[in-house]
């Protein structure tokens, strides 16, 4: 329950945007006090009991301002299934807040609300697979999400999914009105040797904002995109931005995807020496390719070779299943040597099946280990596993208080009725520590 109406700017955002369903803030738990310890489990978005009634959540979405709060968005699906698959499918997007490192959060609010059979425009029908970051220099957060009323698999050139951009200009407290970006990202596809785009969306989970890029006022930021070409390929690209979002290019060129056919969720995350990584979904692993740049600020250079990792290589095996994960590079110290170095770490099912959700990690204790893109797929270290339900998709981020943020689908209750899952959304936070059993710390 509201315990007050903000009469600011934000809230006057929100009242002239009612159709999109912003809503104003719950009033925060606590106050923002980022040495408060994190707890060690949260349930954002509960499912319960399955019964017949239930609107399931699905893809968890997860981001921290630059003063700490936490965002966490997530769909809530009427429809039971992804964006297009029901015809007029209603899903809405669900988020909570925590300004005490994920300890506490404020209560369920809609971002947005789809409006299903009911809509008066395209791109209103339904909204999902969202994808978040928050700017580190300002207030200011950009969310985008799959939306419309066709699924992926049944796009094409001139009838296709939306991709919808929101912003936050105070932190996730309030959102703006959804944009529908598509026409300026699909049209720079339309020259390709592989033909005008049928259908793209942007991978669900976290936007990576680039720790050294900086061109203009925003550090430059990367999402990766899923693409089926003319005749139905899949492939993958990144895309990059240094306006945060107003506009995006892709980078390296349009003839040549980071993956080609292998292809489907991909995430993104910046090297320690500058390259770009791609982390693609595939049954019992992930491929991994890597851009190395010609020149930075025109998106220039060229990819490696796209190589898969899993059981075979010593690799990350999802067995048995085809989920995405997140990626992500943090500094570490080695506790045995007191040796500065980075740790790459990945998420996904561990299998079999959707289940046991766990975060792998490989040392990187030299540009040695990760060369190229063949020893980088090969010889993870370890792996900490998450949980022993059935589980699947997750995302993660670093926390103001040197802990990792980890937001990840759980069968806490039961299975789901419906055709694509439901899942409580559960929050957990490790440090460096426990998450390697005492062998790394965290090198801020």
């Amino acid at each position: 329950m509201r315990n007050r109406i903000m009469l600011s700017l934000a809230s006057l955002l929100c009242i002239s945007s009612l159709a999109y369903g912003c809503t104003e803030p719950n009033e925060p738990h606590v106050e923002p006090t980022p040495e408060t310890p994190a707890a060690g489990r949260f349930e954002v978005f509960q499912m319960p009991t399955p019964t017949e009634g239930d609107i399931p959540y699905r893809i968890p979405a997860l981001a921290a301002t630059q003063d700490g709060t936490l965002v966490a968005v997530s769909d809530y699906r009427h429809s039971g299934t992804d964006i297009g698959v029901t015809n007029y499918g209603r899903i809405d997007l669900h988020y909570r807040l925590s300004y005490d490192n994920g300890n506490t959060w404020t209560e369920v609010m809609p971002l947005i609300e789809g409006k299903g059979a009911e809509a008066t425009d395209f791109m209103s029908v339904g909204y999902g697979d969202p994808c978040i970051v928050a700017d580190r220099e300002s207030d200011r957060v950009l969310m985008m999400s799959c939306a419309g009323n066709v699924s992926f698999q049944n796009g094409t050139r001139q009838n296709h999914q939306c991709i919808a951009r929101f912003y936050s200009e105070d932190g996730g407290k309030t959102w703006g009105a959804p944009e529908d970006i598509a026409e300026s990202i699909y049209s720079q596809f339309d020259a390709s040797k592989y033909g005008p785009v049928r259908s793209m969306f942007v991978a669900s989970g976290r936007i990576m904002q680039s720790r050294t890029t900086k061109i203009g006022s925003y550090y430059r930021l990367y999402c990766a995109v899923l693409i089926r070409d003319r005749s139905a390929k899949h492939m993958n690209y990144v895309l990059y931005s240094d306006n945060f979002g107003e506009s995006w290019s892709v980078l390296g060129n349009i003839d040549t995807p980071g993956v080609y056919n292998t292809a489907d969720e991909p995430k993104v995350e910046e090297m320690p020496d500058g390259r770009i990584l791609l982390s693609s979904r595939y049954n019992n692993g992930r491929y991994y390719n890597m851009f190395t740049f010609s020149d930075v600020a025109s998106g220039t250079g060229s990819w490696d070779e796209a190589i898969f990792s899993g059981a075979e290589n010593n690799g990350v095996e999802a067995k048995e299943n085809s989920t995405n994960g997140e990626v992500m590079v943090v500094p570490v110290t080695r506790i045995e040597d007191n040796k500065p170095m980075h740790l790459l770490l990945q998420s996904l099912p561990l299998g079999p099946d959707r289940k046991n959700v766990g975060i792998y990690y490989k040392e990187l204790e030299s540009q040695d280990d990760y060369v190229s893109t063949y020893e980088l797929a090969a010889d993870w270290d370890g792996v900490k596993q998450v949980t022993t339900l059935n589980s699947a998709y997750s995302t993660m981020i670093w926390q103001r208080d040197n802990r990792l943020g980890f937001l990840y689908e759980e069968e806490t209750y039961g299975k789901s009725n419906f055709a694509y899952g439901g899942y409580t959304i559960v929050y957990e936070c490790f440090d460096i520590e426990s998450l390697t059993e005492g062998k790394y710390s965290y090198r801020k």
